[in-house]
């Protein structure tokens, strides 16, 4: 019985080994058949057969032409040729219907599509509701906008220079500004059926540093210009520098202007607190050469330039304009809260006006705004309300009638004082002949110093038995922050509260250790002040070299009725820094001798203020703006710029008010008879 069941199981055996090499075989055809199949695809790949079927035609034309239908305005993007084969880029916009209408020009380095592209809209209000556009004088007043590229920049042809400066030492090119703004304009006026062949020209910041370098050798069409908070001398108070201190926050725009003709590139962060990021680099030249800027040809300027040489004196645009012929009427614009050129308007009135003998040439606005408020609303500045539209009011019954007078056909001139003056504290608008003047009949302004006095006190009346001096410990190393941390970034919008930092509380100043801070008695009548305020401060220092700040604040009452988060308010009216090496010479710097009492004087920036019967008036002292500006390492080096690590050291700073050593803040007092 055993015998054939193994015979059986013999032959299964058999049966399955045959079974399995006849797998083995199939695998290995599949295998086959399998690589044979890819290699006839990718034969096929280098050897396409012909088409066996029709493709669908794209629904995608070659060009789309939109038809613009129901839009109220005319978009032309055109290249003008300049006189060395340059061509600059432009975005025009023509009203429907235009005929004999005036231009208003703007020229930047911010992209002409980006100022031109707000929204995507049939009107020409929302195209141009943004930046640079004082949308409601534009469209309400009919004119022909266009708005153009500086050369080297976005869609201009030619090489881009950071306020590139006027043909001569610094320039040894036939073009500048000046001459692409006069060839710009002149075909403009050429090839642009709809004009009336009348042109102004208007810009903020850099694009309103623009409007004054076209006043050289203007065009004949240009009629009007009007530079609004133009940037105009780097050096002393403008964006790069201010009395010698480096403004390095401003550090990112200049990352991101240079490093591609289209500004594609960011500065990026590393902290949210900017504050670190300065201190943890040690010296902005540090911090440059870390993101690479010494691929950037301004940066390279600034490090070789730190001190008032020729290279910014021959650019200091008020210097220029007031060796040159006033031959287009102007309207210079200055906001008394600029964060960023607080220094070049007023600077340029005060050059060019003495050339205007008949009063009617030049005229001075000052409003209680930010950096480019005036176009945007200006009931409020932060925490500070004007109880009106300031800036609203500002465009429609100064800006546009100015314009309208100028450059419409028939238009009649416009009855706008020399100076248009906003006064803070009162809040009222103040029409005067002249800045500065007093509004009020028959009062003077007079120099009128406000003394330091001993216990912290404030007082119009000299020292005479007062304690020598107030001492303070400046340590690099806790640098005085410029605004409570934490600092975010220079910037608009997102939430950013950059334009807003010179209104800002300084009751956390206050409380340092090292701000020094004087306080009067509370007024029991109003003061007015209307001017520059000069710091005079007599200080000594352990180190060999210091930075000192001073700020004019105005106190508000312990308590505001209808207003209670403003009690106590401390309200900067007019702030600024100094860099204590410059004291003797602004392009020499000198090691100051340690401990020895000097005078130390610099104008703040100028002012149009009441402090009211209730508050107080405030002087604060202190040795580090920061990060809004460079640590001074208190140790005397050739450039602050490369200052080592080593090189920063805690100083003693001494503040004096002694009799034969009197430090004060000599105000623009207005005086009634």
């Amino acid at each position: 019985m055993r015998w054939p069941n193994c015979q059986t199981r013999l032959r299964n055996i058999h049966w399955r080994a045959e079974l399995g090499l006849r797998n083995v075989a199939a695998v290995v055809l599949l295998v086959g058949m399998f690589a044979t199949t890819i290699l006839g695809q990718a034969s096929d790949l280098q050897q396409p057969s012909p088409k066996s079927y029709a493709e669908l035609p794209s629904e995608t034309p070659a060009e789309f032409k939109p038809t613009r239908e129901g839009f109220d305005h005319e978009r032309r993007e055109v290249m003008i040729p300049m006189r060395d084969g340059v061509a600059l880029y432009a975005v025009v916009l023509v009203p429907k219907g235009a005929q004999g209408a005036p231009i208003l020009l703007t020229r930047t380095p911010y992209s002409a599509d980006r100022l031109t592209n707000h929204a995507e809209s049939a009107h020409l209000g929302p195209v141009l509701d943004g930046y640079d556009n004082a949308t409601d004088v534009i469209v309400e007043g009919g004119y022909i906008r266009v708005v153009q590229d500086v050369r080297g920049k976005h869609k201009s042809e030619g090489d881009y220079v950071v306020n590139r400066p006027l043909r001569g030492p610094q320039n040894p090119t036939p073009v500048d500004h000046a001459t692409d703004t006069y060839d710009t304009i002149d075909w403009l006026v050429k090839n642009i059926p709809e004009t009336n062949g009348k042109v102004g020209i208007l810009g903020i910041s850099y694009d309103g540093f623009l409007p004054l370098m076209a006043l050289v050798d203007p065009h004949p069409a240009l009629k009007v210009a009007a530079p609004m908070n133009p940037m105009v001398d780097g050096w002393i108070g403008d964006d790069w520098f201010h009395h010698g201190t480096f403004r390095q926050t401003m550090m990112p725009w200049i990352y991101d202007q240079e490093a591609t003709r289209k500004s594609e590139l960011k500065w990026w962060s590393e902290h949210y607190d900017e504050y670190d990021t300065f201190l943890e680099a040690g010296s902005a030249g540090e911090l440059g050469r870390r993101r690479g800027m010494e691929q950037l040809g301004f940066w390279r300027k600034l490090l070789d330039h730190s001190t008032y040489d020729a290279y910014w004196r021959d650019q200091a645009v008020d210097k220029v304009l007031a060796k040159q012929p006033l031959k287009v009427p102007v309207m210079l614009v200055h906001s008394l809260w600029d964060q960023e050129d607080i220094y070049g308007a007023p600077a340029v009135y005060q050059a060019i006006e003495p050339q205007d003998a008949e009063n009617n040439m030049v005229y001075l606005v000052m409003g209680p705004w930010r950096h480019g408020q005036q176009i945007a609303d200006g009931s409020a500045l932060g925490a500070i309300k004007f109880g009106s539209d300031t800036a609203r009011y500002f465009r429609q019954e100064i800006l546009r009638p100015f314009l309208d007078g100028h450059l419409k056909d028939g238009a009649p001139r416009a009855d706008i004082a020399p100076v248009t003056a906003f006064e803070t504290g009162t809040n009222v608008w103040r029409r005067l002949k002249a800045w500065p003047s007093a509004s009020d009949e028959g009062a003077t302004i007079r120099g009128t110093p406000l003394y330091l006095r001993s216990s912290l006190k404030l007082s119009f009346a000299s020292p005479d038995a007062d304690a020598a001096f107030e001492e303070y410990v400046s340590d690099p190393a806790k640098p005085v922050p410029f605004r409570a941390r934490p600092i975010r970034p220079v910037g608009y919008g997102n939430g950013l509260t950059w334009s807003e930092w010179l209104v800002d509380d300084q009751r956390e100043a206050s409380g340092r250790p090292d701000v020094v801070t004087f306080t009067s008695d509370v007024l029991t009548a109003p003061l007015k002040i209307s001017g520059t305020p000069l710091a005079n401060l007599v200080a000594s220092t352990s180190g060999t070299d210091s930075d000192w700040v001073v700020k004019l604040i105005d106190v508000y009452p312990d308590e505001v009725v209808g207003q209670p988060e403003m009690g106590g308010y401390q309200l900067m009216i007019s702030a600024d820094i100094f860099r204590g090496r410059y004291r003797e010479s602004l392009e020499a710097p000198k090691e100051i001798a340690p401990n020895e009492p000097l005078v130390y004087r610099f104008a703040l920036p100028t002012a149009n203020h009441v402090f009211l019967p209730g508050h107080r008036l405030m002087v604060q002292i202190q040795s580090s703006w920061f990060p809004l500006y460079d640590r001074n390492p208190q140790t005397f080096v050739p450039n602050i710029f490369w200052a080592k690590r080593e090189d920063y050291r805690k100083a003693v700073q001494r503040i004096y008010h002694a009799p034969n050593q009197a430090s004060f803040v000599e105000l623009p007092l207005v005086v009634k008879p």
